[in-house]
């Protein structure tokens, strides 16, 4: 375990460079407003982590969103004279936008024009406008008690963390997403307030994010009841989200609930495996007008079927063991009963065969040996009475031994002990090592 954390740690290690300054200056983000800005970077450094070698840079002015408040960051590329350098991600870090690449551009002074990734951000803002939504939805639905406890939002998908006492039923969590998607309906603006005073935007009902600090002036999104205190990235009209579908809703921790949800085209992906699920169980029961009705009749004759099965190989045992009890053969004064390789015979039904002679034998010497092939796979049951137990034999060192003869092995109970293995011609051959036991 010492060593395992060992290297957990060195693979979560990040070497980190010195930066390298290139121009003075402090860099300003300019993503609310615009995906492309002209730019330049203002410092580099190379960082190392799981053997792999990225350079975090600092550019002034910047359209790229760093991963913050549960949203993720952007990618996009910088390009110069035709050279393009991709940003695969934009962190924050104490309060500064870390793009990182790949690779360093040829010439780290020269300006750049600095492109967000267009579809996904937008797909990022839709769902970051999607939480807001739901959240709103919450309030209304289940009451004013529900307060978010954290969210992520992703390009394909979206979580959010909630204050609630109990599960959320399927009636509320429908009526919470038919509220939310309403107001997607209505295309609903986004209005915003970048620095408003935070008594001010208290006043209006904003709604802030559990355990988060605030400064005297906040940023206030809205769209129309959703009122918010948020600095991440938003849809211009909530008609782009499309469709806000809620996919799961679970508990994460005492009191806390958490949703998930997906917007746009990922809803109707979501919706079209849900149809084409649904359909490929209607054609299983032959387009069943009334398919619940037929499933729950279907339900209730398989168990009935179940019962029956259950009783008819009951009774199969029964009689088996019967039958297997009245040939058993004296071998220095134990009597030994064995099956091979008969159909039909499971490792359940050799366990319920051998629990019936353990009882009709509890008295005497008794040994009972099943060599069976479950798909083409020999297994060996060993049952010895409690005689044979008191007398120094062991079912599972038995076992042990003829498994040998199946190229498996196995374990038990010093009365009951069972092996698989992997050569079925060995079945005999294990059989006889198991009755030497008592030879």
């Amino acid at each position: 375990m010492t060593k395992q954390k060992e290297r957990a740690r060195n693979a979560a290690a990040i070497e980190t460079g010195d930066w390298v300054s290139i121009k003075p200056g402090e860099s300003q983000f300019v993503g609310y407003d615009t995906l492309e800005a002209d730019t330049e970077i203002l410092r580099y450094r190379k960082v190392k982590q799981k053997n792999e070698e990225l350079y975090q840079l600092v550019l002034n002015p910047t359209p790229f969103y760093g991963e913050m408040g549960g949203q993720c960051g952007d990618s996009g590329v910088i390009e110069c004279d035709g050279e393009v350098i991709k940003i695969i991600d934009t962190k924050k870090e104490n309060g500064l936008s870390i793009h990182i690449c790949k690779n360093l551009p040829k010439d780290v002074t020269a300006a750049f024009k600095a492109k967000v990734d267009p579809a996904r951000r937008q797909n990022i803002e839709n769902n970051h406008t999607a939480t807001h939504i739901i959240d709103y939805a919450l309030r209304e639905v289940l009451g004013t008690h529900v307060e978010q406890k954290g969210s992520l939002v992703t390009p394909d998908y979206l979580r959010f963390d909630f204050s609630h006492f109990q599960k959320v039923t399927d009636e509320e969590l429908r009526k919470a997403e038919q509220l939310a998607n309403k107001l997607v309906r209505q295309n609903i603006v986004l209005e915003e307030e970048r620095e408003m005073p935070i008594e001010e935007a208290r006043k209006l009902g904003a709604m802030a994010l559990f355990g988060e600090k605030y400064g005297e002036k906040v940023r206030v999104v809205k769209f129309g009841p959703s009122i918010e205190l948020c600095g991440g990235t938003h849809t211009k009209r909530t008609g782009s989200i499309g469709l806000i579908k809620i996919t799961a809703e679970a508990s994460v921790a005492a009191g806390v609930r958490r949703i998930e949800a997906v917007t746009g085209e990922k809803a109707e992906e979501f919706i079209d495996m849900q149809q084409d699920m649904l359909n490929g169980i209607r054609s299983l029961f032959n387009n069943a007008p009334n398919l619940v009705a037929t499933i729950t009749k279907e339900v209730s004759e398989n168990a009935e079927l179940k019962k029956k099965v259950e009783a008819f190989t009951q009774e199969k045992i029964a009689t088996m063991a019967d039958k297997i009890a009245n040939s058993a053969k004296d071998i220095n004064g134990t009597k030994v009963v064995t099956i091979s390789r008969i159909a039909d015979v499971s490792v359940e039904m050799a366990r319920g065969i051998s629990s019936i002679l353990r009882a009709k034998f509890a008295d005497e010497k008794f040994m009972f040996v099943a060599g069976l092939i479950n798909n083409n796979k020999p297994m060996l049951l060993i049952m010895i009475s409690k005689p044979l137990v008191d007398a120094g034999l062991n079912a599972t060192n038995i076992v042990k031994e003829a498994a040998k003869e199946i190229g498996g092995n196995g374990g038990g109970q010093p009365f009951l002990a069972t092996a698989g293995g992997s050569k079925v011609e060995g079945i005999d051959k294990a059989i006889e090592v198991a009755i030497n036991a008592v030879r």
